[in-house]
Order: structure tokens, then sequence, then C-alpha cells
């Protein structure tokens, strides 16, 4: 606790500085509010176009029973890295067999042509790995975790891109398509894409194969969303046939929740600056207060803040990495709230990667006071969408 006056002052202005971050449950309640008013808005027939929150429904009407059986190949993408897996169900249990393979920054920011053909001689390689080759034929199923907005189970077009993904000539074009000619291309192997979903949904399903009570798919990764199971009669933004089950997983797409301005409120200095660089600015607001892609980028810019007003590491060097941009991990906050208050050593070490040198023990401490109160909101602003 600071004792003296200097001391107070310094944490006074220093609380002056984050209190944007420390939100009362008063304010919790009317976002809440205001989320599932969103929510209501993207479901209805008349508000869907101009709702933040598209709900999109799946076209998945009905929850795995755990009886299913086949040979699958799956492809997991929506971030920096995807994954290709092979999954051989037999009832409850499943063997699985998967590789990661990395979409290079080059790809994230070039053409649709150049990202599906890397994803799919990434398959064509998965299926040499796992000894594939003799398979007259596989089914895929396509996890692709940007929003959609889907014509039928296997087919979808992609509303926008997110999470540092800006491939040209494939918005408003059909996924499931473009997968399938890279595919052809890739491999001899006939691989029909027969699915396409996104990572929440895929979380939902894969969750309800072990426990049939599960109902919501929450994704909190690079980028953040959830999904769950909806009645048909308060989906008015597509018809559907009438057979049973009467019901659909909707895909929320909540991360661009406060595109509009309501979350205002909430948002600091902090969020608009980061806002303002990225490369979208004035989209997924709510994304980038909750998402792992953003809050290592708030920690630093609100460090940077505290350092340029001489509150702490005095006598820094700038043209160390703590003031360059994305170089403060998503990670760095978990690893820094494990210290356990009284020797910093996480702490120390990251300060030390990103060239601080000069930091003393009080410096640690608001360290780790910070990425406190920025994963804290993180997390009491995803709760808040459920």
């Amino acid at each position: 606790m600071p004792s003296t006056p200097e001391q107070i002052a310094r944490y006074e202005k220093i609380e002056s500085l984050v209190k944007g971050f420390k939100l009362p449950s008063a304010t919790y309640h009317q976002v809440m509010a205001l989320w599932k008013e969103e929510m209501k808005n993207g479901l209805g027939k008349t508000t869907h176009a101009t709702a933040d929150i598209k709900m999109f429904p799946s076209y998945v009407r009905a929850l795995p029973e755990g009886s299913e059986k086949g040979k699958f190949l799956a492809l997991d993408l929506g971030g920096t890295n995807f994954r290709v897996l092979f999954i051989d169900l037999n009832g409850p249990l499943a063997d699985i067999v998967s590789k990661t393979y990395l979409i290079p920054q080059q790809v994230m920011l070039g053409t649709g042509e150049q990202l599906f053909g890397h994803v799919a001689n990434c398959v064509a390689n998965f299926i040499h790995f796992t000894g594939l080759e003799t398979e007259r034929s596989l089914c895929l199923g396509f996890t692709f975790s940007f929003p959609l907005v889907q014509d039928g189970l296997a087919s979808a077009r992609l509303s926008k891109w997110t999470k540092g993904f800006r491939c040209e000539g494939v918005i408003g074009q059909d996924v499931c398509q473009l997968l399938q000619q890279a595919l052809v291309k890739a491999t001899p192997v006939k691989i029909e894409v027969v699915a396409v979903i996104n990572d929440a949904v895929g979380t939902l399903m894969s969750a309800a194969h072990t426990d049939r009570k599960c109902e919501i798919g929450l994704i909190l990764g690079t980028g953040c969303n959830a999904c769950y199971m909806e009645k048909l009669e308060n989906v008015e933004t597509v018809s559907l046939d009438d057979d049973e089950p009467q019901q659909v997983i909707i895909n929320t797409e909540w991360g661009a929740f406060g595109d509009n301005g309501c979350l205002d409120i909430v948002r600091t200095e902090y969020d608009r600056e980061l806002d303002t660089y990225s490369i979208n600015p004035g989209k997924q607001l709510v994304e980038k207060m909750i998402g792992g892609m953003y809050l290592g980028e708030i920690v630093r810019l609100t460090l940077e803040r505290l350092s340029s007003e001489k509150l702490i590491f005095l006598g820094i060097d700038h043209d160390c990495d703590l003031f360059n941009r994305g170089k403060f991990y998503t990670k760095y906050l978990s690893e820094i709230e494990r210290d356990n208050g009284e020797f910093f050593e996480n702490t120390k070490q990251i300060l030390e990667e990103l060239g601080v040198e000069t930091y003393t023990l009080e410096d640690c401490k608001i360290v780790k006071y910070v990425c406190a109160l920025i994963s804290a909101r993180a997390a009491f602003l995803a709760s808040a969408g459920m």
C-alpha cells in the first residue's frame, strides 16, 4: 500500500488512467440488456438488416445422439493456425488424428485463391501423412470461423473477414465451393465437402456428443462468438421445413456487438486507439475487448500511457518492444497473473523479453494489476452475453 504523499499521488494518477476498466455491476446489467435487444433484432425479419448481431441460422437442427459411426475428414480454419483431422467415429468413442498448419501473413492478406489453395495443399499433405491415399472417397466437415450467411448445410457465403484476415475475392462467395474447387486440384482422393459450420457450432456439437444437455457453444480464442439452440418460431430470417425437431442452432456472430455505438459507455481511450489502427476500424468492437487477438495490445497501450506519464519504468529506453505494436502477447496476461505477488518472476522475465531493463517491484505490481483489470473486464463482458 502507498504510504508517502508521493506514492499516494502516483497511485491516484494510475487509478485515474485505468478506471475505465473497472465497471460497476449496473453497467454490466445495462450491457446485458443491450446485448439481448440486439440478438432479438438479429432474429427479426424487419430488424435483421440493421442489427449488429446477425444471428445466422446454421441449418443444424439436431444435436448428435452419441451413436454415430463412420470415418470423416474435418478442417478447422479460423485463425493463423488451422487443423486438419481424421475422425473415426464408433458410437460414443472417437479416434482422432490431427495436424496443425500455419497460414502465413501474406496468405491471410492475399487472394481467396491463394488461401484456399494453401489450405487444400495442406489437406493433401495430411492425407499423405496419415496414409489415406488408398481411400476412394472421404466426406469433409468444414469449420470456417468467420461470419457466414448460410444457404444450406453445405453452402455458406462469407459475410465479412475478421481476426486479421483480408483475402480478396471471398466476401459474398460460397466458401464450400471455393474449398471444393481447390481440393480437386490438390489431391487425387475424392473429397466431398458435406457441411460447413463455424467453430462455435462445432464446439456445441462436439460437447453434445458426450453430454446431451449441452445447448450453448462459446468461443473465447483469437476472437469471440457463441451459438445456441433456438426455437424455429423465433427465427424470422429464413423459412425452414416444419419437420421435427422445431429448432435450429443459431450462430450469433456477437463479436460485432457495439458496432452501432451502444458500447461507447464501456470503451476506454485504449480501446479506441487499438480500433483506430486495426484493419477494420469501427467493426467487431466487443471482440476487440474480449478476443485474444487484442487483449495483449490493450495492456501494452495502457502500460505505454503509464510510462509516458512517468508513473512506471522511469528511465526506460523508448526503443524497446514495449513501445512497438503487437509485441505484448496476450499469453503474457495469464503468465503475469500467475505470479505470487512476492517475487514476480514471470513478470520480470516478460519485461526483459520486451527490452524493459529499468523496473522496480512496484512496477511489477502495477503491470500485474493492469493485466488483471483487462482480463477481468473481458471475462465480465463475455459473461454478459450469456
